[in-house]
Order: structure tokens, then C-alpha cells, then sequence
């Protein structure tokens, strides 16, 4: 929990939404758990208590609250800010390792034993991995009982349970209610939109939060037949554990629209996560706002960009791959190399949406083809097919929970991979906040525009200041870059 007990007892008096996913709030005399900012009457001090997670509050007899959907919040920040092994095992249950791997191959991926893992989570969140995961599939449930009209025996299946029953008997336990209940009041909201296959999500962040600036970042990168972006919308494919799907994505004032399809509804829970994360909709903008505008150098920053957030990663390899092609070539270049892989080695979907066609070529067909694809410097080539040939053997794991400084050291063994490209994959694949990548050019360029010191080593000097959040200093840095480069050009 990211709070003290009279925090949270002050950010439940003044319903704070800045709060929401950072605790629980449960209640002795009700038996019920809320986000701490559910409109619901303020109980007694002496009747609250708080809880790292939603699991920890179930695991203690509480159900989730029917007004305020304790559940149906961003994520605790926590997950990235610390590296440790809970905040790693986090980030895997949330893809939904657990379901499909079982609890050892959550503790094989993470290098510890079941019995170890086990006893770290249970003192650090108040549950262990079955029911951290078992949270999580209630979630997924939810989402399917509200969103689809797919029947129940579909949803219990596609949201990880083993059976109808024990659907029902978590349904009923979790949120306190039956799925046909549960169904019908949403269909009573309107809110009951798909179909087997098609979801539509409301994806909550916590305000401000900059989204536009995302999917700018990820327009401009945009590969045909991956992804699609325009002035409102960023579409991609994704591969997902149990098939594809194909991600759009919409800004809102209060959340980001997503229409998700998929071939395997089972996939649900693994694609939100991978899509929360793309977007960084779980950062906490009021820390990393109240840090960095501190400095007089990114006050106007700030101001300018609110909300600031860290693009992310819906898959490893991809981030990888683009940045070992990325080394010192322009965005344009960089895309145009990639969008040539894309279109020889990436498989086509089974069924395409509009102008996404295409899946990202799996590591396997990039280590047999991506010397004869690829053009350019050999070496360039030689290390992309280096990395996939890794990836594919299983020498390198390129997965959420993994540890930042391993990672960097395994990636940083393969030839011609140095410590901007392993920095950079931290950041955008491990969601790591603390990175500044002084080796980049335009990062140079927009520290300039600040009024800052270019050279990499004054940088770095005056970035301790930004500690813990560099990484979104070194976002606002890019779009002062962009900024100035923009504004020479209408001056010209």
C-alpha cells in the first residue's frame, strides 16, 4: 500500500479518487470493500480497515461494494515504481500467468520456489498467487457478464475458472450477487454492447492523464498493417497466449474507449493488462507531477503536458526489435526498416479489421529470414536475428517480471546491443520509471530547448533531482525537442 493508515483514512473522509487501486478500504460492520473514493456514507474510524489489494480484502471475508466496483479501478502504481519480487509477480498474475501456468510456472518464471513466493506475497499484499489470480478472474468475469451477452458458460471458461460452479460460488462470494443479476443490471444501463468475440472496455486512469500524447508517440511509429492510427483512434493486432486479437483504442475525458477482438475470449484479462500498460493508465500522475515541477527547468513542462505518461509495450520481442533497428536512425527510417519486416515476415490474421492485417513476425521466423529481409548494415541484422534466435530458444525471457538489472544484463551480452537499447526496453517493456536515456539524441536536443545542459553527463548530474520518475522527465524532454523542431520549421 502506497499509504499510511491516517492517509488513507483522510483519502477516504475526502472520497479521493487519486486513491483508487492504491488501497482497499473495507468495512467491519457492513462486511463490504470500496475504493476509497465510493460516495457511500463515511463508517467510523475504528470500523475501517485497509488492504493492499482486492484479493487481500476477499481473503478476509469481505465483498466488493456494488456501488462504487472497487475492482473496476487503474491499478496500484506501485507495480512499476518497485522492482521487488511482489511488484514483479504483480505484473505476470495480471497477464494472467497463474491461469495458464499454474502457480509454479509463476514462481519458474520469476526464479523463486512456489514456497517462497507464496510467503513473500502473503506479507506483502494479504494473499498469495491463487488468490491474487483468483481477483483477477473475477475481474475478467465481470467485465464479460457486463460488456457481452455471451452466455455464462462461455464467460466462466473464458475468464479462467474451472467450472460453472465455482464460477458461480466466486461470483457470488466476490461482488456479493448472481451473474444474472449482475447481467441484467447492466443491461438496464445500457451498457450490455457485444457480442462472442467483440468487448467494449472503459479503461480508467487516474486524471490528468495525457493520452493523446500516447497515441501520438505510437501514431508516429505506426507500421502498416500492425497498426492503424489516427487524429482519434490507435488500432493494433496483438498476440495474445491463446490466439490474436485486435485492439482500438479511443481518448475520453475520464477513460480510454477499447474494442477488443479476439479469437479466444480467454485472452481477455491478458489483453487489458497488456493495453493498460501500453498506455500506462496505472502511473500516478499527482506524485510524478508534484516531483518534476518542482525543478523550475520542467515547471512549463508540466504545465504544458499534465498527466504526463511512459508509452509501453504489448510484446517484448517488438519493442526490441524496433530498437535495435532504431539505433541512431531517425523515427522515419526506423519505421520504414521495420514496416519492411512487417510486410515480408509478419503472419497474416486470420481476421483482419480495416488497414490491420498483419501479426508482428514471431521470433522463430526472424532468426531463420531476418538476414534476408532486412536492409542495411549487416550487424544491425545480425543482432536482430540474435535477439530473436534467443527469445526463441528460451535464453532470453523478455516477459513483465522480470528483473531490471538481469534484463539489461542479458540483452547488453548480445552483440550489438549497448546500454541505450537495454534501457530503453526497460522502460517501455518493464514499465521501469527511473530511466533517462542521455545517450539519445533527441532527449540532448529537448533538454537544450529547456534551457539545460546538453552534454549526456550534466543531464544525468541534474536528473537526480527527478529520481524516482526520469522516465517521464525524459518523455517531456522528447516533446520539447519536438516542440522547438516544430517551431523552426514554421519559422522557416
Amino acid at each position: 500500500m502506497l499509504v499510511g493508515t491516517e492517509e488513507a483514512l483522510r483519502a477516504v473522509a475526502s472520497r479521493d479518487a487519486r486513491f483508487d487501486g492504491c488501497f482497499i478500504h473495507a468495512v467491519r460492520t457492513t462486511g463490504i470493500y470500496c475504493r476509497p473514493s465510493c460516495p457511500a456514507r463515511t463508517p467510523k474510524p475504528d470500523n475501517s480497515l485497509f488492504y493492499p489489494t482486492a484479493a487481500a480484502a476477499q481473503a478476509a471475508g469481505f465483498r466488493a461494494c456494488r456501488r462504487c466496483l472497487p475492482d473496476a479501478v487503474p491499478g496500484s502504481p506501485e507495480w512499476n515504481l518497485r522492482a521487488d519480487l511482489a511488484g514483479r509477480a504483480m505484473r505476470l498474475i495480471s497477464d494472467g500467468v497463474v491461469d495458464r501456468c499454474g502457480v509454479r510456472g509463476l514462481a519458474d518464471q520469476l526464479g523463486y520456489s512456489e514456497r517462497h513466493l507464496t510467503r513473500v506475497l502473503t506479507a506483502e499484499l494479504g494473499a498469495g498467487p491463487l488468490g491474487l489470480a483468483r481477483a483477477h478472474r473475477a475481474h475478467s468475469a465481470r467485465i464479460l457478464i457486463e460488456t457481452t451477452t455471451i452466455p455464462f458458460g462461455d464467460v466462466a471458461f473464458a475468464a479462467g475458472f474451472s467450472s460453472l460452479r465455482q464460477f458461480n460460488d466466486t461470483l457470488r462470494e466476490v461482488f456479493g450477487v448472481t451473474p444474472t443479476a449482475m447481467r441484467g443490471r447492466a443491461q438496464r444501463r445500457s451498457e450490455a454492447r457485444g457480442s462472442a468475440g467483440a468487448v467494449q472496455l472503459r479503461l480508467p486512469f487516474r486524471a490528468p492523464c495525457d493520452v493523446p500524447g500516447v497515441l501520438r508517440f505510437l501514431g508516429e511509429r505506426a507500421l502498416t498493417g500492425l497498426e492503424d492510427a489516427g487524429p482519434d483512434h490507435y488500432t493494433r493486432a496483438l498476440r495474445l497466449p491463446y490466439g490474436t486479437g485486435i485492439a482500438t483504442l479511443r481518448p475520453h475525458e475520464k477513460y480510454v474507449a477499447c474494442t477488443l477482438r479476439l479469437t479466444d475470449l480467454r485472452d481477455l484479462g491478458s489483453a487489458v493488462s497488456r493495453l493498460r500498460r501500453l498506455l500506462d493508465l496505472d502511473a500516478d500522475p499527482a506524485a510524478i507531477g508534484e516531483a518534476l515541477g518542482a525543478d523550475p527547468a520542467l515547471r512549463s513542462a508540466i504545465a504544458r503536458t499534465p498527466g504526463v505518461r511512459v508509452p509501453g509495450s504489448v510484446d517484448g520481442l517488438e519493442v526490441l526489435v524496433r530498437a535495435v533497428i532504431g539505433q541512431q536512425i531517425s523515427v522515419a527510417a526506423a519505421r520504414k526498416t521495420t514496416e519492411r519486416l512487417v510486410t515480408a515476415l509478419g503472419e497474416p490474421l486470420a481476421h483482419p479489421e480495416g488497414a490491420v492485417t498483419t501479426l508482428f513476425p514471431t521470433p522463430e521466423v526472424l532468426a531463420e529470414r531476418a538476414l534476408e529481409v532486412l536492409p542495411g548494415p549487416r550487424r544491425r541484422a545480425e543482432t536482430v536475428r540474435a535477439v530473436a534466435a534467443a527469445v526463441a530458444d528460451g535464453s532470453l525471457a523478455l516477459h513483465t517480471g522480470r528483473d531490471e538489472a538481469e534484463l539489461r544484463e542479458d540483452l547488453e551480452s548480445i552483440r550489438g546491443i549497448g546500454p541505450w537499447t537495454s534501457s530503453y526496453v526497460a522502460m517501455r517493456v518493464l514499465g521501469s520509471p527511473d530511466v533517462l536515456l542521455t545517450g539519445d539524441l533527441a532527449l540532448r536536443r529537448g533538454a537544450g530547448a529547456l534551457g539545460l545542459s546538453e552534454d549526456p553527463a550534466a543531464i544525468q548530474a541534474h536528473a537526480r533531482r527527478w529520481s524516482p520518475w526520469r522516465s517521464y522527465a525524459g518523455v517531456l524532454l522528447w516533446e520539447a525537442a519536438a516542440d522547438a523542431t516544430s517551431q523552426l520549421q514554421l519559422a522557416s
